[in-house]
């Protein structure tokens, strides 16, 4: 057995001192932003509504898939309320072709 004695760092103190100085916070009371966009989304295109048409007809001629309708409603919802309820000389936006 050892008669080593074990450190003793009951006297030992700290301090730390910091001078760095604290990074001011962000002042964003000055920041606004505006969009102004009369763009189209690209690959989308319009379609003026014909007698006899629906959604479905519609979307199997210009998107290959009568089940398509709902992307076009979708995309339409400011002037829709109802699929069933489109009227010939209304202006569609037809959204491009689903992958």
């Amino acid at each position: 057995m050892s008669n080593d004695r074990k450190a003793d760092f009951s006297d030992v103190t700290s301090t730390v001192d910091s001078t760095a100085a604290v990074a001011p916070k962000a002042d964003f009371s000055d920041v606004s932003a505006r969009v102004d966009s009369t763009a189209q989304i690209v690959g989308a295109q319009q379609y003026t509504v014909q007698k006899g048409d629906s959604l479905s007809r519609i979307a199997k001629h210009l998107l290959g898939d009568a089940n398509a309708w709902k992307h076009i409603f979708e995309a339409n919802r400011d002037v829709l309320s109802d699929p069933d309820k489109i009227f010939p000389g209304q202006t569609l936006k037809i959204p491009p072709r689903q992958g």
